[in-house]
């Protein structure tokens, strides 16, 4: 008739129940249908007897744990509401079926205190197996039964030890397979026995609903967490502490539980729980200040859940690095612009703040350029803002220098002997810069070319800018080897805008 774990009294009376339906088959006397009066009796008081029990349960919760610990024990009672709610909606609808039953047995026979019809065996059928709602019965009842277990944690479901479902038998009666409600209300079941089937339904409904109330509210009695570990923890704001600023921690006792396995959440993925505690481990491949944040989920003692939010956390990572400061050559050049990197041991870049005195400075996140426009000495200050508050944590002085002379060239070169043709193949004088880091370029801005061949005088030429003039590139076309050829006042303009002599040329043909 069901399926599940059953007590050893509904097991006494199921027993009983197959029993009388043995008899049944050899003869339906009075004395058998008194017997099912009698069964039917029983069930009805018992039925009671549970409806009270758990109405005082009830009270006795309402009265106690519901004033004294109502945020814990609210949604406990609230789920056994529910539990009640649903049995109650599958014991009104058996009611309504008795009462049918009744009706069609031409009510209650005062003398036997049972149905007037109690023998008749084909009301029974008639209205649960022709009218179909025996099998409405047996939908209702297995939906009575998931709705009953669903309201209690999926962990313990395997102690619930009601037996509510109602399912088809798999062996074959006579050789014909039969459903369940053929089996308990079909050909040949006296009313009597059917309306005992409907209250032993009742029956094992509010055992159900017992059970299941019973292990809700005996929940609260459980503690979701025990605190079997404490330690000694400090917490401070940040372990780098600047000069002059006080040094600041919580130090605490906290508890755990060891044997609980919480869900700890961070950043939306759930990271591994040893011993009660999390483990957050995460790889530093990159540079920067990182934040997480998350939560820790725990179930309660009623089976539901309850999130504690972590608030948001952060830290930094740097690369390991050794800062050498080469004070004999701290110099920024006029004209160029010169790149600085400045940082804090400690202190994420984007904190700093960075002026200057004697030049202008521009740029973020630890990398700034530098433009100076006069000679002597210029100052880079560094401020940084912690903890809210800025504080001065550093000035460099540098010198501020002009950018060396460059050297002048013509055919890639200074002084020495070149071939006839290669001077011939030139037109234009540059101004070099030899061992200068910095990318600056200089413009030569006017020159004077001096021819000398043999047997012939001097030929003395001037140009403005850094290119031969037609007379000079004329010149040029009667060098021969032993020729010699210079540039001399070369003039050179570089970024910073001043003109320089920066030398001359000499070269001779060969």
């Amino acid at each position: 008739m069901a399926g599940g774990k059953e007590s050893a009294r509904q097991k006494m009376i199921n027993i009983m129940y197959l029993v009388l339906l043995a008899m049944l088959a050899l003869n339906v006397s009075d004395t058998i249908l008194n017997a099912f009066k009698n069964i039917n009796d029983s069930l009805m008081a018992s039925t009671t007897n549970v409806e009270a029990s758990i109405s005082q349960l009830m009270t006795s919760f309402e009265n106690t744990k519901l004033k004294e610990q109502p945020d814990r024990a609210k949604p406990l009672y609230d789920k056994a509401k529910q539990a009640l709610a649903i049995g109650e909606d599958l014991n009104k609808y058996i009611e309504n079926l008795k009462k049918e039953f009744t009706t069609a047995g031409q009510g209650i026979d005062p003398e036997t205190g049972d149905l007037v019809e109690r023998s008749n065996q084909d009301i029974a059928p008639g209205i649960m197996i022709n009218q179909k709602k025996g099998a409405a019965l047996k939908a209702k009842i297995n939906e009575t039964d998931a709705k009953l277990r669903a309201l209690v944690d999926p962990k313990e479901r395997g102690g619930l030890t009601f037996s509510l479902t109602a399912t088809d038998p798999t062996e074959r009666v006579n050789g014909v397979k039969k459903s369940w409600e053929e089996v308990n209300f079909g050909e040949g079941t006296p009313l009597t026995a059917a309306m005992t089937i409907l209250s032993k339904i009742q029956t094992d409904v509010k055992n159900a609903e017992s059970d299941v109330i019973k292990r809700l509210l005996g929940n609260l009695d459980k503690a979701p967490v025990i605190l079997d570990k404490f330690s000694a923890v400090a917490v401070a704001p940040s372990s780098y502490i600047i000069a002059g600023q006080p040094y600041t921690a919580e130090v605490f006792l906290t508890a755990y539980d060891s044997q609980a396995s919480p869900q700890i959440t961070i950043n939306g993925s759930n990271i591994s729980v040893r011993d009660g505690k999390g483990i957050y481990n995460v790889p530093t491949s990159r540079e920067g200040i990182f934040s997480y944040k998350g939560s820790i989920t725990l179930r309660q003692a009623d089976g539901t859940f309850k999130s504690y939010p972590l608030p948001e956390q952060k830290y930094q990572v740097s690369r390991p690095s050794a800062v050498v400061s080469p004070t004999a050559m701290n110099v920024f050049y006029i004209g160029v612009p010169n790149p600085v990197s400045i940082s804090a041991p400690g202190i994420p870049k984007e904190n700093l703040r960075v002026s200057m005195n004697g030049g202008s400075i521009s740029g973020s996140n630890g990398n700034y350029t530098v433009r100076v426009s006069s000679a002597g000495t210029a100052k880079v200050n560094v401020s940084a803002e912690i903890n809210g508050k800025v504080q001065s944590i550093g000035t460099q002085e540098f010198r501020v220098k002009r950018i060396p002379d460059p050297v002048p060239q013509f055919a890639g070169k200074t002084s020495g002997a070149l071939s006839s043709v290669a001077i011939k193949s030139q037109n234009t004088v540059f101004a070099k810069l030899l061992n200068f880091d910095f990318d600056a370029k200089f413009t030569v801005t006017s020159f004077t070319l001096i021819i000398q061949r043999k047997g012939s005088d001097a030929q003395v030429l001037k140009a403005s800018g850094s290119s031969l003039t037609p007379d000079m590139q004329k010149a040029m076309r009667l060098v021969v080897p032993g020729s010699r050829v210079f540039f001399e006042d070369v003039e050179a303009v570089g970024p910073d805008g001043a003109k320089r002599m920066i030398g001359a040329i000499a070269l001779s043909a060969n």
